[in-house]
């Protein structure tokens, strides 16, 4: 059952796809105040979890924290950030009762769960407008899908796109990707696609190629013929440079976000001072998507959108006013602070008060950015998947984010971002996947290996165990650090042996992904999910069921051998060992400590069910379906799904196949 709350006169954000009738009467948990703003206000059980708020910090758990839905370009997530790049106010509260709310509201909003007063959960936000679905159900899947089903269908990838992907921030001539395909390639490390970050561009403008590139569409084809995909980044911000056909256009034709005044909106990030596109103005949107053809009629089959936060390192005014108050600390005497000056400095960047600047045009109606910010990576994206539509309607293109809103997720997957190269974060991309889930998003994954920061071995092969299992696997890395692709650290056998169990999986984890995308479901739960009465699952957060068959539990320790691992139920161990073989072992209900070496790869089948397995490839086009295996329980079986991984031909039944052990 689900309830739709409205309150004051709120900005359609278009998440909710559903027609949700307006409730009457009072809500049916908790209360609302609106005199000053909005708060909503719920006394919590001694044994309620509260789930959801997708890509956010901490555990699944959400309790005993707060948390500020406000898309924010900050790259060092440590244990007290409140904001990270993403806002998915959907939160699912599960004890005796069950019920989920989402706040559709596209502004700054705080989440205290539990964190002012433990046993009291307070969601507020500076206006009273906005929606509130109300959402009830006997357990908390059955919650998530009836939530799932209002805002949509989640994006579905071509297949190419669970495969292995290399990146770093760095690469910028053809050569460059030559030898990262070359550096794989001879050493038979799986490989499907390497991305290109910002240096492919001609001065970072974005639909632009740099002058190494004499011939871009020969490059990407022949890429293709080694079966690696070129993937570029486009970045939110458009150079201000007379005869950029970009941004000439956006200038004639009002398509850029404009000041008060209606002068253009002028912000630095990369390029220098750029203008942001108006992606909440439909014709902006249309205008920017099909910009994403310069590339795909190159051969392009997939991007990534990155600084939508919008990030910007400093407005004209942001600086103006850090150059006066620098004029008055160099001359005037005691009358300036060093840390006020430096207090100023810092602030330049992702200003609130340069959100306040800006403005979008919405139907001829002029909305101040603040009031809109979350929205704006989802309306990013939004534009590309519209264009793909027109583009090709019937093929699948890639596409992930940086900054997203409920919505999003029909458009594109995500990326969780600037991650460090901290064991701490290895554990944190673990317990993201399910709350991300919940909120629509199911493409996603973290840079393996840590983005900033210098990685290790033993840290990188541990990020890739667990990368083996999400949908996106990728590692990335930031200009600066150490080298970090797998072929550059010794025994690289080990490195082709754990992505290699990747392409074995493959069969399974992609159908697993198509069943929970078009059934609404999840693909990776908490195990309180599918072992309710079970205290001690409710209560385990560092090991999570992927579809309907396994559990995966990550070793997420520096020089650890293995781990302690907690059975909800008799499940059989699976163990993919360097040689090629598969160790098989029974286990009981219980805890059992399990050794897992780094080149090797664990998971657990549960009791009855059973898993395809096929040889390894270096690529998803080498995937021969014809060697799957079933590995599990005997007499059990498995429903796989596959199709041409290319088309959008999802329901069709001949897509199914049932295998048996």
């Amino acid at each position: 059952m689900i309830y739709k709350y409205l309150y004051g006169n709120p900005f359609d954000t278009e998440a909710v796809t559903s027609e949700v009738p307006l409730a009457e009467g009072a809500l049916p948990f908790g209360s609302v105040d609106t005199e000053d703003g909005f708060c909503f206000t719920f006394i919590m059980e001694e044994n309620d979890i509260v789930y959801g708020l997708g890509e956010s910090n901490r555990g699944i758990n959400k309790r005993g924290y707060c948390y500020v839905s406000d898309c924010s370009d900050d790259p060092n997530h440590t244990e007290d950030k409140r904001s990270l790049y993403a806002a998915h106010n959907f939160i699912l509260i599960s004890g005796n009762r069950n019920f989920g709310l989402f706040f559709d509201y596209p502004s700054v909003i705080t989440f205290d769960i539990g964190y002012t007063r433990m046993d009291t959960l307070q969601v507020t936000c500076g206006s009273a407008d906005l929606n509130l679905y109300v959402i009830e159900g006997g357990s908390a899947p059955d919650i998530v899908k009836q939530f799932r089903r209002i805002i949509g269908r989640s994006y579905i990838p071509p297949k190419f796109a669970f495969g292995f992907g290399q990146s770093r921030w760095g690469y910028k001539t053809e050569k460059d990707f030559l030898d990262v395909a070359e550096g794989y390639r001879c050493r038979h490390i799986p490989l499907d696609m390497i991305y290109m970050d910002i240096d492919y561009m001609d001065s970072y403008k974005d639909f632009t190629l740099n002058e190494d590139f004499n011939d871009f569409p020969e490059f990407v084809r022949k890429m293709k013929e080694n079966h690696i995909q070129m993937i570029p980044i486009i970045d939110a911000g458009v150079k201000i440079e007379k005869g950029y056909d970009v941004y000439e256009e956006g200038v004639k034709n009002r398509y850029f976000c404009q000041r008060e005044d209606g002068s253009d909106f002028v912000a630095a990030v990369w390029p220098g001072d750029t203008h942001f596109p108006d992606m909440l103005n439909e014709d902006a949107r249309k205008w920017f998507g099909d910009k994403y053809r310069f590339l795909t009629d190159q051969g392009i089959e997939g991007f990534w959108n990155d600084m939508n936060e919008p990030a910007i390192f400093y407005s004209s005014e942001g600086l103006e006013e850090a150059k006066e108050l620098a004029r008055r600390f160099a001359e005037e005497e005691n009358t300036v602070h060093v840390w006020e000056m430096g207090g100023k400095l810092q602030s330049l960047a992702n200003s609130h008060e340069d959100y306040r600047r800006f403005y979008h045009n919405v139907n001829g109606e002029r909305i101040r950015h603040d009031r809109v910010h979350n929205l704006f990576g989802y309306y990013m994206t939004r534009a590309a998947g519209e264009a793909f539509e027109r583009i090709d309607p019937n093929r699948r293109f890639l596409m992930f984010s940086r900054s997203s809103y409920i919505g999003m997720h029909r458009y594109g997957g995500i990326w969780t971002g600037d991650n460090k190269s901290w064991w701490s974060h290895l554990l944190l991309n673990l317990k993201m996947m399910p709350s991300l889930n919940m909120c629509g998003f199911l493409y996603t994954g973290a840079d393996l290996g840590g983005f900033g920061a210098d990685t290790t071995r033993d840290l990188l092969l541990r990020f890739l165990a667990l990368g083996v299992f999400t949908p996106l696997m990728r590692n990335h890395s930031a200009l600066g650090t150490r080298q970090q692709e797998c072929y550059q650290f010794e025994n690289t056998e080990d490195f082709r042996h754990v992505i290699g169990v990747r392409y074995r999986l493959i069969p399974y984890l992609y159908s697993e992904y198509m069943k929970a995308a078009l059934n609404d479901d999840m693909y990776f739960r908490p195990l309180a999910f599918v072992y309710p009465d079970d205290r001690t699952a409710r209560r385990i957060e560092d090991q999570l069921m992927l579809g309907n068959e396994i559990m995966i539990a990550p070793v997420y320790e520096q020089n650890a051998d293995g781990r302690f691992v907690y059975l909800p139920e008799e499940m059989k161990l699976i163990k993919f060992l360097p040689d090629g073989t598969i160790f098989e072992e029974i286990l009981a209900k219980g805890i059992h400590r399990i050794d897992v070496a780094l080149n090797e790869i664990a998971l657990f089948i549960r009791s009855g069910k059973c898993i395809p397995v096929a040889d390894a490839a270096e690529c998803v086009d080498s995937i021969d379906y014809g060697t799957i295996r079933m590995y599990g329980y005997e007499g059990a079986e498995y429903t796989l799904y596959n199709d041409d991984g290319i088309h959008k031909d999802y329901d069709n039944k001949e897509n199914y196949t049932v295998l048996r052990k």
